[in-house]
């Protein structure tokens, strides 16, 4: 099996299961058998980062969301703003029926444009945390996929002896 500098982490998820696909397929073959010899401690090192890694990617995940939440609430308050600024403007036009108006319809179109821009981002933030976790279920999926087929070859094999 192939050494690897311990100060050589791999990057994120997809590089720790890369990194463990890697010491499997490059493992040791067994004398007139399909099965490798591994690293065992090498092998749980990689595992354990896989551990560490998977809560940073969702504390990532849940920064965009607070970002989004945090723009959205910034969009709200700018757009109150100019709510509480058009009323004002509009007590004291009173006697100019447009000029009310004028500011009402201003203010209810940049509150729907505030809207839309927060619906985005959090379309956008909801977006990308789907597409990190469809990432982490494949990765998941594939290293559950060797796991399973491993243990069918041990199991035929401790019930052929």
């Amino acid at each position: 099996m192939t050494e690897e500098d311990p100060t050589t982490r791999p990057e994120g998820l997809t590089g720790v299961l890369e990194a463990i696909a890697t010491a499997v397929s490059t493992a040791r073959a067994m004398p007139m058998s399909s099965s490798v010899l591994v690293n065992r401690a090498e092998l749980l090192d990689l595992v354990e980062q896989a551990r560490d890694v998977l809560p940073t990617q969702l504390t990532r995940a849940d920064q965009v969301l607070a970002d989004a939440a945090a723009a959205r609430a910034e969009a709200q308050a700018g757009a109150d703003e100019i709510l509480a600024r058009a009323r004002r403007e509009a007590a004291a036009l009173v006697d100019q029926e447009a000029v009310v108006l004028a500011a009402q319809e201003r203010a209810a179109q940049l509150l729907a444009e505030a809207e839309e821009t927060v619906e985005r981002l959090q379309r956008d933030a909801d977006d990308y945390c789907d597409r990190r976790l469809a990432d982490f279920e494949i990765d998941l999926g594939k290293v559950l996929g060797q796991v399973q087929a491993g243990r069918a070859k041990l199991a035929g094999r401790l019930g052929a002896e």
